[in-house]
């Protein structure tokens, strides 16, 4: 299991490439969430280091044909399934952020609702 990847263009900005990567290898299209951090990682095929950004995505449309869809599946699954699949510790640590962002917003939407009454 891989999260969308790869390097962005000359002419794009890197949040411009997470959303071209999104569309050609999950056939997804959204909005970028803020930039969950930076990684380094070795590249199997080139035995080279990369900086990793991760994003995650709001997904706003899910498209039935995408670029790659003949080589790759696409697979929707909970964050204990995704954690367990992924294959490499930095995209378990991206997962790790994401999860811990999401409980702080939920906090702050909690702490934002006072209690009501109906009179």
């Amino acid at each position: 299991m891989l999260f969308p990847k790869g390097g962005w263009e000359s002419d794009e900005t890197i949040k411009q490439g997470a959303l071209r990567e999104t569309y050609e290898e999950a056939g997804v299209k959204g909005v970028l969430e803020p930039q969950l951090g930076e990684w380094t990682f070795q590249s199997r095929t080139h035995g080279t280091d990369y900086e990793g950004y991760m994003f995650p995505l709001r997904v706003k449309e899910e498209l039935d044909f995408w670029p790659e869809k003949t080589n790759r599946l696409r697979k929707w699954m909970s964050v204990t399934e995704a954690r367990e699949c992924c294959q490499h510790w930095w995209m378990k640590e991206a997962l790790d952020v994401l999860v811990d962002r999401l409980a702080g917003q939920q906090q702050l939407d909690e702490d934002e609702v006072g209690p009501c009454s109906l009179s």
